[in-house]
């Protein structure tokens, strides 16, 4: 797990064979005084030379637009490393918000990272 101290945002980090996959606890007090998100999700990914990850998000009860923005800033940085960003868990109406803003195919949600992963693979015909 990445503790990144004094913000409270808490990174629940766990390694598959060729993703890493982050819980995203949501920082005690406010997201603008947090760190950057997409930067702490960054420094994992390039630790691990991985670039497919899948953003767990059931834990944000609300997904404001300083987080919006941050997933679509980690969003430009994956795809510029040919990686792949997915998100799953998302409230019902965290999907509302990102559907909104047109921003369902930039940040894909699935329902679990299985179904993220999955979505990745040929499926037969």
């Amino acid at each position: 797990m990445l503790d990144t101290s004094s913000s409270a945002l808490k990174l629940d980090v766990e390694r598959g064979p060729d993703w890493i996959f982050v819980r995203v606890n949501p920082p005690g007090g406010p997201w603008d005084e947090a760190p950057p998100l997409a930067d702490a999700v960054w420094a994992i990914l390039e630790q691990n030379f991985i670039y497919r990850v899948v953003l767990e998000l059931d834990q944000i009860p609300l997904l404001r637009s300083c987080v919006i923005g941050q997933l679509i800033m980690l969003s430009k940085r994956v795809h510029g490393h040919d990686g792949l960003l997915r998100v799953c868990g998302l409230s019902p109406h965290n999907h509302e918000v990102l559907s909104a803003a047109r921003l369902g195919t930039v940040l894909p949600n699935y329902r679990d990272r299985s179904e993220a992963v999955m979505a990745s693979r040929p499926h037969p015909r």
